[in-house]
């Protein structure tokens, strides 16, 4: 056998997998009961939301028998399926609908200082995001699950005037103020 050395290998470089300031919100922990021959027995499904605040948000559903391990299965499933979300500022570009499955949730920009106005898990989704100043209404079912998704599906067809200008071959003109030099008194 030959000796051992004293050297030691090189630490494994440490890549984070997600940003340590990602904030996650439990919308809903739905209890299932299955009967059988001693009694019930009981299992536990939870649904997670997790951002950055700064326009990055993802999504969670995780089932285990005992509620800590659903949560932290939910977690994990909402940071490997975070999305980008065109914010605007404090608000959204524009007015958009968002659909899946019997849900429908419609988001409309707000102007600063409105606050988040939203109910449910369509509130749980715009706080983790990092938008602070949005109206919102829930047109459809009122399923947990259905009405996150269906918003999530409203901000990912969000798009910046920007690239609507691009996509369409436009450009965008800025706006030049007018001195008083450059107009012409009009005579009476």
């Amino acid at each position: 056998m030959p000796p051992k050395s004293k050297e030691r290998r090189p630490a494994r470089q440490q890549t984070p997998r997600e940003p340590k300031e990602t904030t996650e919100k439990v919308v809903f922990i739905n209890r299932c009961a299955k009967v059988v021959k001693g009694g019930r027995r009981f299992s536990f499904s939870a649904l997670i939301v997790s951002g950055d605040q700064k326009g990055k948000v993802g999504i969670g559903f995780g089932k285990a028998n005992e509620v800590s391990e659903a949560i932290r299965k939910a977690t994990d499933a909402s940071k490997k399926r975070m999305v980008k979300i065109a914010v605007l500022n404090t608000t959204i570009p524009h007015q958009v609908t968002g659909t899946h499955g019997g849900g429908r949730v419609l988001l409309r920009p707000a102007s600063p200082g409105t606050g988040v106005i939203a109910g449910g898990g369509v509130r749980a989704v715009l706080e983790a995001v990092g938008i602070r100043d949005i109206l919102a209404k829930s047109l459809g079912s009122s399923n947990h699950a259905n009405v996150v998704h269906a918003t999530l599906d409203a901000l990912t067809q969000l798009r910046p005037k920007e690239e609507v200008f691009r996509l369409r071959g436009k450009t965008i003109r800025t706006k030049t103020a007018v001195t008083p030099e450059a107009t012409e008194p009009v005579a009476a």
